[in-house]
Order: C-alpha cells, then sequence, then structure tokens
C-alpha cells in the first residue's frame, strides 16, 4: 500500500526504524517534523531525507527525557507544520536489565525513556490536537516485550506494557473524535540497539518493519503487531501457564519452582 502526502512529526527520528518509516513517505513528497537528541545524527537523518524527496520542515535536536521542554517542543512542532495528520513516536532505550535489577535510578532512567517521557508529551499533543480539523494518527512503538513479562527484560517490558495500557485507555477516551491511536507492537529488530541481542530467524531489517508500520497506518489499524507473525507468537506466549513459564528456556529454572509451594 502506497502512503499518502502527509505533514509528519516523528519523535526519535533517529532511530533506525523512524527513518526507515519516513523513507517510504519521501515518495510522496510529505512534509516532516524531526525531533531527535544526537545532533549529527539528526543533520545526516535530514539530509538523507531532503536527498529522497521529502521537504524537511525542520529537525530540532531535543532531549526527549527533559520533561521540561516537552509543551514547547510540541508547540513549535504544531505551529511548524500547521496541521498535522501523522505523528510517529519512536524513541525508547533498551537499557541493561541486570543494572536496572538493583539500582532504582536505572530502573527510574527506563521507565522515563520508554513509558512517561511519551505521556509527557502525548498530553500537550493530544491537547492540540483536539483543536485541529481533520483526522491524524498517533501511532506509537511499543514492544511484544510488553505482552509479558521475561526474566530477561521485564524491567524494559514493564515500561512497554504500561505505554500500550495507556494507549489503550487514550484511544478510548479519543473514540469520538478524529484522532486514531495507534499501539505498534514491535517485534526483534535488527539495529544497533539490538546489536548485542542473540537474533534468531524472527529478527527483521528496520525497512521490513517500517513496511508493516505504514501499512498499520494506511489501514486505519488500532492494535498491530509488526511483524504480524507476532500476534500469533504472542498469543501462544500468553496463554501459557505460569507454572509452565517457568520452565521455558527464558524462564526461571531456579529448583525452588520445580514443586508446587
Amino acid at each position: 500500500m502506497s502512503p499518502q502526502s502527509k505533514n509528519i512529526l516523528i519523535i526519535g527520528a533517529n532511530s533506525a526504524v523512524a527513518r526507515a518509516v519516513a523513507r517510504l513517505y519521501c515518495a510522496s513528497r510529505c512534509r516532516l517534523y524531526l525531533l531527535g537528541r544526537d545532533p549529527q545524527k539528526l543533520s545526516a537523518t535530514k539530509e538523507d531525507l531532503s536527498g529522497r524527496g521529502a521537504v524537511v520542515v525542520a529537525a530540532v535536536q531535543a532531549d526527549l527525557c527533559n520533561f521540561s521542554e516537552h509543551s514547547a517542543l510540541i508547540a513549535g512542532a504544531m505551529q511548524s507544520l500547521g496541521r498535522v495528520d501523522l505523528v510517529l513516536f519512536a524513541h525508547g532505550e533498551l537499557g541493561e536489565q541486570e543494572a536496572a535489577e538493583n539500582d532504582y535510578g536505572k530502573t527510574l532512567e527506563l521507565m522515563e525513556a520508554n513509558f512517561l517521557s511519551v505521556v509527557s508529551l502525548l498530553i500537550p499533543l493530544v491537547t492540540l490536537l483536539e483543536k485541529q480539523q481533520g483526522a491524524v494518527c498517533i501511532a506509537v512503538i511499543t514492544s511484544v516485550a510488553g505482552d509479558r513479562g521475561r526474566r530477561t527484560n521485564y524491567i524494559y517490558g514493564a515500561a512497554k506494557g504500561a505505554l500500550s495500557i495507556y494507549l489503550s485507555g487514550l484511544r478510548q477516551r479519543l473514540a469520538l473524535t478524529a484522532i486514531r491511536v495507534l499501539d505498534i507492537k514491535l517485534g526483534l529488530v535488527q539495529t544497533p540497539m539490538t546489536a548485542h541481542l542473540r537474533r534468531g530467524r524472527l529478527g527483521v531489517q528496520p525497512e521490513h518493519a517500517a513496511r508493516g508500520i505504514v501499512r498499520a497506518v494506511e489501514k486505519r489499524s488500532l492494535v498491530a503487531y509488526v511483524p504480524r507473525i507476532w500476534r500469533i507468537i504472542m498469543a501462544v506466549v500468553r496463554a501459557i501457564p505460569e507454572g509452565i513459564f517457568f520452565r521455558l528456556r527464558d524462564g526461571y529454572t531456579s529448583n525452588k519452582w520445580s514443586k508446587k509451594s
């Protein structure tokens, strides 16, 4: 499905998946407003997208965990674009599970990067979008890790799971408006953030993930697993009884769970 020309705000524009999504919209001469943390990467992203045909309205460096700046960042984007057709949230941090397990400060950092910062940006964004005429899609990249806790990434998963619940409630609140909230439950993508992880056969390239995201946006989906095979995989994972889940390769295999307590 070919994407239509849009005014697009991309938050976390330096991520590999966000860049791949933006490239798919370049052919339709979309207008982009980019927010990203690393100024050098942001400049390279802007140059790349402009060379592919996009009209980059602005590329603004921003620390997305600096909550005090969020209202001004959103207001600036809305003013520059005039109107917004699509907002893509693509920022986040995988973090180090072991480091966060024993350090609340690091746990809080992961919660801020993956959950609270998105909520803080959504609040002023939705307020302004409710005043806008016409349909708009807010697409937020969460993760399949939020569907069930696993010992290897339960802090990251908890943040993404909380975000999915927040999006579900926000979607219901906005059901009678022209604002559509899309939860993109992303599976394993081969990016620098996941370079240290074992990928197996399920890991996909950012371009593959981007096509799934654009498809979900254009088909007016509400919840999309990307790639789609993850919908089946996670349905099975969620259905496994807890006692059995402990014994799986990625579960908890200590002897203390070998018998009922």
